[in-house]
């Protein structure tokens, strides 16, 4: 009698147990994207207690932006340490993201190309499944349209009358004669909306849009999916009164790392370059922190991101009014990132964290565990699948790119596996200019390019200064990442692949481009000047400018990529015409003296710095 008893309890409970766990997972979660443009994620609170005060103070000690409900979503849901834009250029980011292939696939791999209309998008699949979706702001995947409304292909997505293509507008309204409009901040559109800049100001009009497709959905009892995809913080950096006036009182430092790239110690990658001379560096940091522009740039961008947050604040206190906040997903990500000044650049367009690196973050009370980090690396070719298998949608027939992370996003682990995300490996391509394709993990970054190869150790080096392709202990890590990254790059096209001549492995003669460490302010290339060529009798400057000093002769042992094809010097003596087979190949080419090797700075005059709006 007694030992039936406590089995009867001990079934209750576990069924109890049962229901409980079932109950708290919906079968038809509802989903809320809020996606920024151009948006540095060290701006976030969330991400500055993570990296702490070296990795997110950059600009100065205590110039930071307090974001406490984008916090929330970290706090009571998960953030990725490593989510990266597959590409950091608006349109083929915002392509991928939105259908699970890469850049080349979706027809949109360049700045306003049309995305090709027989892609399916995760909206489409749910559409399909009976979801309400709606798309509010920024589209920028219909071409050249600009502002333009009213796109023939919807893409899945039901209400769209607040979709626009591209433009970085700061006014929207209604018109009821001519229905929506945008306005640039000018002074006209300033006095017109002086009385109403809370309503009609882009982030808030857009936020409230979004809402009322919300309010659409939920009282027709449907389920809902939509994405709001906010033009701030990308400029012009101009934001509506009291925020154009929080973030004044600060005083904005050239990063650490754009003072070490002006200085050229260490110098650049050969991916990146800066047209400031060596000996100005000095001049121009104390210029660029005392330059008023750039003040109010910042101070604006600030005030930008802080309106952003409070707008996430409004959608969370809707949602929970409306009783349905613990079974919808809110998602907080970007299209890409924006250096803000770090290695001396601004805007995107390099594989750095800041410019390629973006927040992730997501709140499911029903679904996820709270304060969970996910240190795996994943990219934007990875939210379709993932959040469609997350919400319990099969999408039978549709191939992705991606990969599906919602198992570990699941999972009630609150932090990710070492065993799994020390070996993920993710890829990023230069779709605009073909410079450069990145394998990325959560502790490593290797960029394959037209100059010379480049390893990041993220762990040891976060402020991504130094190279470790030369470091004897990372042949290993090295040799997988370039194995995965040639295979990626050729099956999905990356842009690179078009290129001839990629150095694959480092040049046996190379010059180093760092400033020369026995003779401040003095370069290699300098040293073939006849003012400064005695400085070659130096043991430690020969050493350090083998080339400009004519002290190497030898070819490489490496392979380099000649169209498409892996080589060794022993099968390029056809190919000695091209100047870096020559300096990658000296012997065998017959070129040891005069110019040998490829000591240039930048790419051949080909780099387009990308510090141009994307639209």
């Amino acid at each position: 009698m007694n030992s039936t008893h406590w089995m009867n309890r001990i079934l209750t409970c576990f069924i109890f147990i049962l229901n409980v766990v079932f109950a708290q997972v919906p079968e038809r979660p509802n989903l809320v994207v809020v996606y920024t443009d151009e948006h540095n994620f060290r701006t976030i609170g969330a991400y500055r207690e993570l990296l702490g005060k070296s990795l997110s103070e950059l600009w100065g000690d205590g110039v930071v932006v307090e974001t406490p409900n984008l916090d929330r979503l970290a706090h009571e849901g998960c953030m990725f340490t490593s989510f990266y834009t597959v590409a950091p250029l608006c349109t083929p980011s915002r392509a991928s993201f939105m259908t699970g292939l890469y850049p080349k696939a979706t027809g949109a791999w360049l700045n306003n190309n049309a995305m090709d209309p027989n892609m399916t998008t995760w909206a489409e699949i749910l559409q399909q499944n009976g979801y309400h979706t709606g798309y509010v702001g920024k589209w920028h995947l219909n071409g050249d349209e600009k502002p333009g409304w009213n796109s023939k292909h919807n893409f899945g997505f039901t209400e769209t009358k607040w979709q626009y293509n591209r433009g970085h507008w700061k006014f929207f309204e209604d018109d009821p004669l001519n229905g929506p409009q945008a306005y640039e901040w000018t002074t006209e559109s300033e006095i017109k909306f002086a009385d109403s800049m809370e309503r009609n100001y882009a982030t808030d009009f857009l936020m409230d849009r979004g809402i009322e497709i919300i309010e659409n959905a939920t009282s027709q009892d449907l389920p809902f999916a939509i994405m709001i995809s906010i033009p701030d913080p990308h400029a012009p950096n101009i934001v509506r009164p009291p925020y154009d006036s929080m973030y004044t009182k600060f005083e904005y430092e050239v990063p650490f790392t754009g003072k070490v790239a002006l200085r050229k110690n260490p110098a650049l990658p050969g991916w990146t370059s800066i047209r400031v001379n060596i000996s100005d560096a000095a001049s121009v940091i104390q210029e660029l922190e005392e330059d008023r522009f750039r003040h109010r740039y910042f101070s604006n961008l600030y005030g930008m991101v802080k309106l952003v947050d409070e707008n996430v604040g409004k959608l969370l206190s809707y949602l929970e009014s409306r009783g349905v906040d613990k079974d919808t997903i809110v998602i907080f990500t970007s299209d890409h990132g924006d250096q803000m000044g770090e290695h001396a650049k601004k805007n995107k367009g390099r594989p750095y964290e800041a410019s390629a690196g973006v927040a992730m973050l997501m709140r499911w009370p029903n679904g996820l565990p709270k304060r969970k980090v996910i240190n795996t690396a994943y990219s934007s070719i990875d939210f379709a699948p993932t959040i469609l298998s997350m919400m319990g949608i099969q999408w039978s027939g549709i191939s992705f790119h991606g990969i599906d992370g919602s198992d570990e996003i699941l999972s009630r682990d609150t932090i990710s596996d070492p065993t799994i995300s020390k070996r993920q490996t993710r890829f990023i391509t230069d779709s605009a200019s073909s410079r450069w394709a990145t394998a990325v993990r959560d502790d490593y970054k290797l960029t394959i390019s037209k100059n010379e190869p480049w390893l990041f150790d993220l762990s040891v080096d976060p402020h991504e200064i130094y190279n470790f392709y030369d470091d004897v202990n990372y042949t290993s890590i090295i040799k997988e990442m370039q194995e995965e990254l040639y295979d990626t790059m050729f099956q999905h096209q990356f842009p690179l692949t078009d290129t001839g001549v990629i150095y694959w492995s480092k040049p046996a003669c190379w010059d180093s481009k760092n400033q020369i460490t026995t003779w401040k302010r003095r370069l290699c290339q300098e040293l073939t000047d006849p003012r400064y060529s005695p400085g070659c009798k130096w043991r430690k400057i020969y050493e350090q400018c083998p080339v400009a000093c004519s002290q190497c002769c030898e070819d490489s042992t490496g392979p380099i990529l000649v169209q498409g094809t892996l080589r060794t010097c022993s099968s390029l003596s056809d190919f000695c015409g091209n100047r870096r087979i020559s300096s990658f190949c000296p012997v065998t080419c017959n070129s040891c003296h005069g110019g040998l090797g490829d000591t240039s700075e930048g790419t051949d005059g080909n780099e387009s710095d990308q510090d141009d709006d994307d639209a």
